[in-house]
């Protein structure tokens, strides 16, 4: 598989070039095919039911706690330069908050009370994440015009999940659907803090031999000054998603992305408390080149891309075969003064985080009288290179001696079979497991003590200069895992089904593993583990769409580490268990003239095994919306709320209590058909972000060590808060 990317000024001119080739293509199909009959689309409409009015839902044929985000919700109920945080943020226990605005912040999203990096989030199947943590950065790859829904499991999921993190749960976002029509949009929005964007989508519909292709190309460029003083972003992005029917069985699929992101973003996260307490939110940055928070001294520079060729195959004998092939590159180039006051030769960092991923997914099915058999095999392998250098921010000279300088490759194994017997027409009981293999290789360069030190070599501190020593020191570790999972799946009646679930899930640590002083360990973690255990049901009517479940999942705490008393190595231990247990609900019910209610809650603890509360996580989040649809009218008012949360310093648990904070959203969007001679349809959106303009506190980093939970607020500790209240207008047309 080839990697490529494509310049963001070019995003426009790839677009008309493709679409060129296309209709030329299209036009010789033409006229060398031999006559024959036409091919009919029949268009029916259908009245609103709970199902197709739902923002989220179960599903009846669920195995596991699962929520399906609709594509109505992304095209109509998020914001246009969105990220797919907001995607997520309908499903219930799942919130994220982001302190810059809605799509112009790097914000995790929290599932059940655990943590981004806790959970699998993968694109049509197939796993993304940072390869030093398993995280996740919500404002690259895929911004909410790239995405047509998700499926979020809130378990491991079956042993047919595969990831670095099953931890957690899974979630899969989902490529547009193809049109079965041409449409070229085009899309212009302005917002508050000159928030602006602009946009050309073309779908061609079905054409060549029997309609045999499709193709659908987005282009997209988004400016903003952020709510954040001197936060500025830009964002240029493109898609391409192409689908050729080879015969009646087999179907090739090719999707790509191309995404560019600069902004001015400070190396702190947050505004002091004593700001807070004066009113003052969102000063993070300066404008005088004297101080150390200059924003000259902070800048991103992000490009990613994201491929895969996928085949579909119907093998004969119930054997069905899917193969994706995939290649994925982040490349993160940061600067930023290390301080918000002092600017020195060295006060600056100098940073990278880089990595190319390639891989295979292969899925093999068949379905016979007694059941399906589901087996295959994911294979990854990611190569990364990362650096942070001291530098001086008024002239970016660098140190000779970095913080710390590493490559590694990380490489991923995992096979998988489950069956899911038919025991009867009602009921099916699916066991089934997988091998999880992760292997990682290092090599980390001499440094000046912020990892693996000199290496045997003298570190001057006055010229950063290292002399003697080896010049790198070479580590490996390999992590693997059995992975089992059963579940019981039974129909109730045709509208209403019940399933249970017992899984287990893995998480590989970090890759910081050996960031110790000649990158020597004593005794090396193991991957940590956790068993899901659920049960739910889901009903379903035209009026009503409702499914619940109670979960509990016991969790291996992270990793600490102290030092061997004769070596000196780091010996890590594990801190413990977590436990996060509790019951969900999510609903749509149809109230009449256009107007529908959906709801969700979770309520729950996720601890410690000691009591504590674990950092972030809420003993509730409810969502509540009023949706309205009718005619060309849509619209929609959506409320979360996040309970009582509490966050940590350093080791200390429960440091500070960060009370609950509500969320509101308003959408109101007017479709108007053939509004022109020249255009099949205009569409007009009004979207409020924080409606009720709440400045709620989400996050706090304490300025010093707490000795204990109580500890008084420090005047000069961080504090992460909401955005003030954002208005969007966006317009699109189709012609």
């Amino acid at each position: 598989m080839y990697s490529f990317s494509i310049p963001p000024r070019f995003a426009l001119t790839l677009l008309a070039g493709l679409l060129q080739t296309v209709y030329a293509h299209a036009a010789d199909d033409a006229a060398d095919a031999p006559a024959g009959p036409t091919q009919t689309v029949e268009i029916k409409s259908t009245l609103n039911t709970a199902s197709s009015s739902a923002p989220s839902k179960g599903s009846l044929d669920a195995r596991s706690a699962l929520s399906e985000v609709s594509d109505q919700f992304v095209r109509d109920f998020t914001s246009p330069v969105a990220d797919y945080s907001q995607v997520l943020q309908m499903a219930p226990g799942m919130f994220s908050y982001s302190s810059n605005g809605v799509g112009l912040g790097d914000n995790k999203t929290t599932m059940r009370g655990l943590s981004d990096g806790n959970s699998v989030i993968a694109f049509d199947g197939i796993p993304f994440n940072d390869t030093n943590g398993v995280s996740h950065h919500a404002w690259v790859f895929f911004p909410s015009q790239f995405t047509g829904g998700a499926v979020i499991d809130r378990s491991p999921g079956s042993a047919a999940t595969i990831g670095q993190a099953t931890y957690g749960g899974s979630i899969n976002l989902l490529s547009r659907d193809l049109d079965n029509t041409q449409r070229t949009s085009a899309t212009g929005s302005y917002g508050t803090w000159n928030t602006k964007l602009v946009g050309l989508e073309h779908a061609t519909g079905q054409f060549g031999p029997n309609g045999s292709s499709n193709l659908l190309i987005n282009a997209q460029e988004m400016k903003s000054d952020g709510y954040q003083t001197y936060n500025k972003q830009k964002r240029d992005a493109a898609s391409l998603k192409y689908r050729y029917q080879l015969s009646d069985n087999t179907a090739i699929t090719l999707f790509s992305s191309w995404l560019n992101l600069t902004n001015n973003t400070p190396a702190i996260k947050g505004v002091t408390r004593a700001n807070v307490e004066q009113g003052n939110y969102n000063t993070l940055l300066s404008g005088d080149p004297t101080k150390g928070n200059y924003w000259g001294f902070n800048f991103y520079d992000i490009s990613t891309a994201f491929n895969y060729l996928g085949v579909t195959s119907n093998l004969g004998g119930g054997w069905k075969l899917e193969d994706k092939a995939y290649v994925y590159r982040y490349w993160n180039k940061q600067n930023y003064n290390n301080s918000t006051t002092v600017i020195s030769s060295s006060s600056a960092v100098d940073k990278l985080n880089s990595y190319l991923t390639k891989g295979n997914l292969l899925r093999l099915s068949q379905e016979s009288s007694l059941g399906v058999l589901r087996t295959g095999l994911w294979y990854d392998y990611a190569k990364s290179f990362r650096y942070q250098i001291p530098s001086d921010p008024r002239t970016w000279v660098d140190q000779a001696a970095p913080n710390f300088s590493e490559t590694y490759q990380t490489t991923t194994v995992q096979p998988y079979v489950e069956y899911e017997f038919h025991v009867t027409p009602a009921l099916s009981i699916t066991p089934g497991v997988k091998y999880a293999s992760y292997k990682q290789d290092f090599r980390h360069l001499q440094d000046n003590g912020g990892a693996v030190g000199p290496l045997g070599g003298v570190y001057n501190k006055t010229t950063g200069v290292i002399t003697g020593g080896a010049p790198f020191i070479d580590n490996s570790v390999k992590y693997t895992d059995t992975l089992p999972s059963l579940d019981i799946h039974y129909q109730i009646a045709p509208t209403w089904t019940a399933y249970a679930q017992i899984a287990r899930g893995d998480q590989i640590p970090s890759t910081g593993v050996f960031d110790a002083l000649g990158a020597k360990v004593s005794t090396l973690p193991k991957a940590t583990k956790s068993t899901t255990t659920q049960a739910g049901t889901v009903w379903q009517s035209d009026k009503w769409n409702l499914s619940a479940d109670v979960y509990r999942i016991r969790l291996d705490s992270p990793y600490s580490s102290s030092p061997d008393p004769v070596t000196g190595e780091p010996v890590y231990f594990l801190n413990g268990k977590e436990i996060s247990q509790g019951v969900e609900a999510e609903g749509t019910v149809m109230l009449g003239n256009g107007f529908s209610v959906y709801a969700n809650a979770t309520v729950g603890t996720t601890k410690y095994d000691t009591g504590k509360w674990v950092a972030g996580a809420p003993a509730d989040t409810e969502t509540l919306s009023l949706n309205y649809q009718h005619a060309g009218w849509n619209g929609g008012l959506f409320v979360k709320r996040v309970g009582k949360v509490y966050a940590d310093n350093g080791s200390t648990h429960e440091a500070f209590g960060i009370d609950p904070v509500t969320l509101a959203n308003l959408f109101v969007n007017y479709r108007l058909k053939n509004p022109m001679s020249f255009a099949k349809l205009a569409k007009l959106q009004l979207g409020v972000n924080n409606l009720f303009n709440r400045h709620s506190i989400v996050d706090v980093a304490a300025a010093g060590t707490k000795t204990s939970s109580s500890a008084a607020p420090s005047p000069a500790d961080l504090l992460t808060v909401l955005p003030e209240r954002s208005v969007s207008a966006t317009l699109t047309i189709d012609f």
